[in-house]
């Protein structure tokens, strides 16, 4: 089966690791084959054989980082520092603190700072509380009360509205005003007095007859001058009265026109008058009330703002009381925190150190869940992201690995001002729940990036590069022959060959000795020197088990596409 090709791993002639990782392999595979060579009884250079043959290659990516919990929690001073002076040590002071290393569990007292300012203030402040509450209630009191006067003030002025009105009604109403009664009782009067002249004329006609029978009569002697002057008398009260009357007729009519042409009409404009004046009163009563209501409310509201703005204090200072003693969120160790500044180097926490607000006093890790943080070459960035397993192995407990993810790559590489090489912060999440373990001790990982099936492999040692060509020696029945291969994906042990072999070609793989044996100066290896071949070793089944473990344990290092190594051996002379 092919793999996907990708730019050779071999190019990287940089990676330390890839040159650890060959020359361990050979050195290893030298101490292989001169212990067999021991059992032998030989002295002469051995050929150690790899027999090609397909197999699974696991392509790893291994780096080496510090443990680091997942989740640290900062524990800040968050109590306010009223008078804090930045040249100055001002702050709180620390009265009690667990110690450092200790094993806390959540809730646990972790710290504890001085409070008897805060206490003081909080002593002022419901004072300065309990005295708004009271004028609060006062303002309310007398908004409430304002409201009532209002309603009062406002009903009073449009029943003065109502009554003016009805007064004006009254006075103009056609049918039954005061207007029309008044009129009308004038006209009776008329009607009195015209009734009277005509009794009085008709009297004054009776006394009048009766005086001239009388003077007749006297004049005749049948009456006396008692008599007579009796008969002048009542003609004279008939004159009188029909006087009289005809005076009363002219006083009602002059009444009544009286009545008509100015009366009626001062009435009116004085009934008109009274209205608009209620009317205007109702208004600027309106308007009083608004402006009083609004000045009891603007008092109320202050009041209120007043105590709303003392509670805030009020409740703040509750909360830094409470702030003044911090309790573990979550169980872990206790790692005092250290700050460097440019007025004090340093800073030490301990009991009796002053502390700001927001300044860091305890990292408390959560040792249960751990995580790996290290960096990835940017030759092998493109392979790695998120949600990749991982193999972890910690320095300080070799025969013991946690299973992990990539949790996170980062985007941008992290700079550095001795060296070129560009990495980038990767973050590795140990998923089961772990225990011992401390933040910052060393560990490895393998990143399992692709596990490569069923293709033709052979030992990264049995490479050589000659310039810019891929070279490895196969051993055939005509002798050691040369020949060109194309690589492609590797782990730390194997690489993968692309073209150039098959299954069943044994290859050598401490090419060193071919050299050895070239050192007469020719620039072939003769066929003849195969005639007394050296002995043989064949590692294929030992290979194949290193294969197989670094298989089933995923502890391959690697790069994805790796680079093509330079022969540990001489070059052969020409080459």
């Amino acid at each position: 089966m092919n793999a996907t090709q990708s730019p050779s791993f071999w190019q990287l002639a940089w990676k330390p690791v890839l040159g650890l990782a060959i020359l361990g392999s050979v050195v290893a595979l030298a101490a292989a084959s001169w212990t067999l060579l021991q059992d032998m009884g030989e002295t002469t250079q051995a050929y150690v054989y790899y027999t090609v043959e397909p197999m699974d290659l696991p392509i790893v990516v291994t780096e080496r980082g510090n443990l680091e919990s997942q989740l640290e929690t900062k524990v800040r001073c968050d109590v306010e520092s009223s008078s804090y002076d930045r040249s100055s040590s001002n702050g709180t002071l620390i009265i009690f603190i667990v110690p450092n290393g200790s094993a806390v569990e959540k809730g646990d007292l972790l710290v504890e700072l001085d409070s008897a300012a805060i206490r003081d203030r909080l002593d002022t402040e419901q004072l300065a509380f309990d005295k708004a509450v009271s004028q609060r209630i006062q303002a309310q009191a007398t908004y409430d009360n304002q409201i009532t006067e209002n309603e009062t003030n406002q009903a009073q002025a449009e029943l003065k509205v109502e009554l003016a009105k009805l007064q004006r009604e009254m006075y103009l109403d056609p049918e039954n005003g005061t207007f029309k009664l008044a009129l009308e009782d004038i006209e009776r009067q008329l009607d009195e007095s015209k009734n009277q002249i005509l009794e009085s004329q008709a009297a004054l006609e009776l006394e009048k007859t009766d005086k001239s029978g009388i003077e007749a009569l006297f004049k005749l002697g049948y009456r006396g001058k008692s008599d007579l002057e009796q008969s002048r008398f009542r003609f004279m009260q008939a004159e009188d009265k029909l006087a009289s009357s005809m005076n009363r007729l002219s006083t009602y009519q002059a009444t009544r026109q009286q009545l008509e042409d100015y009366e009626f009409r001062m009435q009116k404009l004085q009934l008109d008058g009274d209205v608009a004046t209620a009317e205007q009163n109702l208004l600027q009563t309106k308007t009083s009330n608004e402006a009083q209501l609004a000045k009891a409310e603007a008092a109320k509201n202050e009041a209120e703002k007043t105590e709303e703005k003392q509670l805030e204090r009020l409740e703040k200072l509750k909360v830094q009381l409470t702030l003044c003693k911090i309790f573990a969120p979550h169980d872990g160790m206790v790692v005092y925190a250290r700050e460097n500044s440019r007025y004090s180097s340093n800073t030490e926490i301990a009991e009796g150190v002053a502390v700001r607000q927001r300044q860091e006093i305890i990292t408390l890790p959560d040792l249960s869940q751990m995580q790996v943080k290290t960096q990835i070459h940017e030759a092998v960035l493109d392979q790695i992201r998120a949600g990749l397993p991982v193999t972890v192995k910690i320095d300080a407990f070799p025969n013991r690995t946690y299973d992990g993810i990539v949790h996170s790559v980062a985007v941008v590489p992290t700079s550095s001002y001795y060296t070129s090489v560009k990495t980038y912060d990767c973050v590795i999440r140990i998923v089961e729940r772990v225990e011992n373990l401390k933040p910052g001790m060393t560990a490895v990982v393998d990143i399992h990036v692709e596990r490569v099936q069923d293709v033709l492999s052979i030992p990264v040692q049995a490479v050589a590069q000659v310039k810019k060509d891929t070279w490895c020696y196969v051993h055939s029945d005509e002798g050691v022959e040369r020949r060109l291969i194309k690589l492609g994906r590797s782990n730390d042990k194997f690489v993968h060959v692309l073209e150039g072999l098959s299954a069943g070609d044994r290859v050598i793989l401490n090419t060193d000795a071919i050299f050895d044996d070239a050192e007469d100066g020719s620039n072939e290896i003769s066929p003849e020197a195969d005639a007394e071949p050296a002995p043989e070793i064949d590692l294929t089944e030992a290979a194949s088990t290193t294969t197989a473990e670094a298989s089933d344990d995923s502890k391959a290092v690697s790069a994805t596409e790796p680079d093509r190594p330079k022969g540990k051996g001489k070059k052969r002379p020409n080459e």
